[in-house]
């Protein structure tokens, strides 16, 4: 039997049949439960869940994904996806005792205006929708008071992402090495974000939006490490990772890694692009402020060349990539339009014309040829058979089907341009539709014609095999025929009785082929 855990405190559940809410015996939290209930379904929740519960939020939201590409109805895996996003944690109130929400992950953007959350409660049933609700505007709350503070606070130069303690509470080396930085960083009047120093006057739960504020603010950020794992610890990951976000809309940010004591390839894939830094090479330190001083000065002026792509114009390279999509050389296309995200995260030209060149389409037209039809109705098919429960299941299904482009190409798309994407995107979703069912009445017809053939050969065999048992008696009667006829025409000197011995013998034969 399905075990699932409590989202707030790791406990066995025991839900009721049926309903999709119940109550921990443990922390006494009331909390949604998926509607599918199976043992796999239940692995993966648990396992998202506990690595939520260790603020490893990246990690738990591919668990979640997961889930929703194999129950693209699943309200309860797209309400994961949110509190992945925005980073929740639920902790103890100090004056109720009760299990309250905590962001780390502090969006923009409320949190009702995000898609998976539109997706969340669209799916849900009326109890579970009222309590995403609930939780919604909790966290919209949260995120008003944050941002409230965040602007009236003082603004960074550079943001110092390290780890702090260890497993065992031991301060690791990175930290003593961040405290000489951040040092000789302020000596040198930079303003610089130093967790240790900068959050010693803040409460626990008041951190995020000091460090929301540093990580919109800072211009450089230094990630410090001395291990792998320090590097990809949840925290520190979680500042990094925000930070990378950030770079994309302002390329004048600039992130550092700073390692020391492993090798460089160890570094996170993330920072495969990026230029690292040796700590234990002599002149680090020099080395380090000099390149923040024309970074913070000098805004995109610091020396492009050392492991970033200088700004393009957009309308340049949108250009450029129409021209390679008339040309069909889709790599570069592809190429080109990530280089558009890179500089403009939401520009949906970007991400319309990559799933373009995804689908080799030198053209929207082209999207509905019966060749790329076939393809997204096999993608379809392989993924979830011919099953379509529901208009509304079915849409949400080919939305992974046509992947995160198309997708997020409507999403980011205003007025006419929005209108002309979803008419393509709605084409698509048509003709797929279509393409499925008539896939599906083939296979049904070919089950059928193998079918018949099967009956169709197996009343042959049958025939086969009785007119040959009727030869037999046909042959052996007639040689019977003919020896009584001889032995009695012998014995008896008279035609009569072998005529009446034949006579009998043959309603024999036709008694037994009729038999048989």
């Amino acid at each position: 039997m399905a075990v699932f855990k409590c989202k707030m405190c790791g406990g066995a559940l025991k839900p009721l049949d049926g309903i999709n809410v119940c109550e921990c015996e443990y922390c006494g939290t009331k909390q949604t439960l998926s509607k599918s209930r199976d043992d796999i379904t239940a692995n993966l929740f648990n396992r998202a869940n506990h690595l939520r519960l260790n603020n490893d939020f990246d990690k738990a939201q591919e668990v979640y994904e997961n889930i929703v590409h194999n129950s693209p109805d699943n309200a309860e895996a797209y309400w994961g996806i949110v509190l992945c996003k925005y980073g929740i944690e639920y902790v103890d109130d100090i004056l109720t005792g009760k299990k309250i929400p905590t962001c780390h992950r502090t969006q923009l953007e409320p949190i009702t205006s995000d898609v998976d959350y539109q997706s969340a409660i669209d799916f849900a049933d009326y109890t579970s929708r009222s309590f995403y609700e609930n939780e919604a505007e909790q966290i919209n709350k949260i995120q008003h008071d944050i941002l409230n503070i965040v602007r009236n606070e003082k603004t960074f130069d550079v943001f110092i992402c390290y780890k702090e303690t260890d497993e065992s509470g031991i301060r690791t080396p990175d930290s003593v090495i961040a405290n000489e930085i951040y040092y000789q960083l302020e000596q040198e009047g930079f303003k610089t974000f130093y967790a240790a120093i900068t959050l010693e006057d803040k409460l626990g739960q008041e951190y995020e939006p000091y460090i929301f504020s540093a990580l919109q603010s800072a211009k450089v950020m230094l990630v410090v490490g001395t291990k792998p794992e320090y590097f990809n610890s949840p925290w520190v990951k979680n500042e990094w990772n925000r930070y990378l976000k950030f770079i994309k809309s302002d390329r004048s940010r600039r992130l550092i890694p700073c390692y020391k004591d492993m090798d460089a390839y160890d570094l996170p894939e993330e920072f495969a692009h990026l230029q690292a830094q040796d700590m234990s090479k002599i002149g680090f330190m020099t080395d380090i402020i000099r390149g923040i001083k024309k970074i913070v000065s000098a805004g995109s002026s610091f020396a492009e060349s050392d492991y970033q792509r200088p700004p393009q114009n957009i309308d340049t390279l949108l250009q450029r990539i129409e021209i390679f999509l008339n040309d069909a050389d889709f790599g570069n296309a592809e190429e080109y339009c990530e280089r558009v995200l890179d500089i403009d995260p939401d520009c949906p030209q970007a991400y319309f014309s990559r799933f373009l060149a995804e689908n080799n389409c030198r053209s929207a037209s082209e999207l509905y040829l019966p060749e790329k039809i076939n393809r997204f109705s096999e993608i379809y098919i392989n993924a979830y058979g011919f099953r379509m429960e529901s208009d509304e299941i079915y849409r949400k299904r080919m939305q992974y089907v046509m992947g995160n482009s198309m997708k997020n190409a409507a999403a980011f798309s205003q007025g006419d341009e929005k209108t002309e994407i979803i008419h393509v995107s709605e084409g698509i979703i048509s003709l797929v539709r279509n393409n499925i069912k008539e896939k599906e009445q083939q296979a049904l017809q070919n089950e059928q014609n193998i079918a018949d053939e099967f009956l169709k050969k197996n009343n042959m065999e049958k025939i086969n095999t009785r007119n040959k048992k009727r030869i037999k008696i046909i042959i052996m009667v007639s040689s019977v025929i003919f020896l009584i006829n001889f032995f009695g025409t012998f014995f008896f000197r008279s035609s009569s009785s072998p005529v009446f011995l034949f006579l009998i013998i043959v309603i024999l034969c036709i008694a037994l082929i009729k038999k048989n």
